[in-house]
């Protein structure tokens, strides 16, 4: 079983020997939606399931009266990407034909920006056998891994059941509760210029959750594309949390997607799992008489 990354050559090996698998493209681009989905129609590993964020991997309900998307009332966060209900995320597990005794690699081609997404919330739907293709479609391809284009056929429908949480959600009003006790340190995977306030491309308002530290996921991942050796991210973790204990801190992002490589680099790291903010800065923004940091 493969529970964090798998390399190229262990994805090969479990093809090779038809094991239960099921390898989902999760490609996608934030300014052009339609591109992740175009991109996988053009090259992907054979028999790939294209995983769409924000019709597989969110809930995003109707827009309200101020032409703001608002999750549905089921959903388990808010935010730009909200989550969907477990219950939701496995009657979609069950519609690609996702089965309880499968092994899940996931990929993209973004740095596992957003296949981390899907790992993570494979990981709270209660199944432990989900990995990461280290350096995703580039390093399958780099290897001489085939590639096919197109459509794939359908699966047949499974009964994906849901398992015991096997990592923590986080919700705003648990942050927003626990701000100045100690007791929650919080991380946000946002550059550095969005993190202070001086930009914000996406959201409504500018800055960061008072108190948070900052780390940009991409620092997660190394010159040759692939996450970094283990020693290294547990030396970069130790120094940014500086003393604080691992197992009070919570991810965050910008809708909850780009946090989750900064969970998969404490993971590696040997580090206790990270909880995830999902509903992150775009709920917390969002959300009245909530405090602003700057700087």
């Amino acid at each position: 079983m493969h529970t964090t990354l798998v390399s190229v050559d262990q994805l090969k090996a479990l093809r090779d020997t038809k094991a239960r698998l099921m390898v989902f493209d999760c490609t996608f681009d934030l300014m052009d939606p339609a591109s992740g989905e175009r991109q996988y129609l053009q090259a992907h590993i054979p028999g790939a399931v294209y995983a769409h964020l924000d019709e597989a991997l969110s809930d995003k309900g109707l827009p309200d009266a101020n032409g703001q998307q608002q999750p549905h009332a089921d959903a388990a966060s808010g935010g730009r990407h909200p989550l969907p209900s477990r219950e939701k995320f496995a009657m979609w597990l069950s519609s690609v034909g996702f089965a309880n005794d499968m092994q899940a690699v996931v990929y993209d081609r973004n740095g596992a920006n957003y296949c981390g997404r899907l790992w993570w919330m494979l990981k709270w739907a209660g199944h432990e056998a989900a990995a990461v293709l280290d350096g995703g479609l580039q390093a399958w391809q780099a290897a001489g891994g085939e590639v096919r284009s197109g459509a794939e056929a359908s699966h047949f429908q499974s009964n994906f059941e849901l398992g015991p949480p096997l990592r923590k959600l986080v919700t705003t009003q648990q942050v927003a509760g626990a701000l100045g006790s100690g007791a929650v340190t919080l991380v946000d995977a946002r550059a550095p210029q969005r993190f202070r306030g001086e930009v914000e491309p996406l959201d409504p308002v500018a800055g960061h959750i008072p108190g948070a530290l900052n780390r940009p996921f991409a620092q997660n991942i190394g010159a040759d594309g692939r996450f970094k050796p283990a020693a290294q991210l547990r030396e970069e973790f130790d120094q940014l949390l500086g003393g604080r204990d691992a197992a009070s801190v919570v991810m965050y992002c910008g809708s909850g997607v780009s946090a989750v490589p900064n969970v998969i680099g404490m993971e590696l790291a040997g580090l206790t799992p990270p909880g995830l903010y999902a509903g992150s800065w775009s709920e917390w923004c969002r959300t009245p008489r909530l405090p602003i940091e700057k700087g």
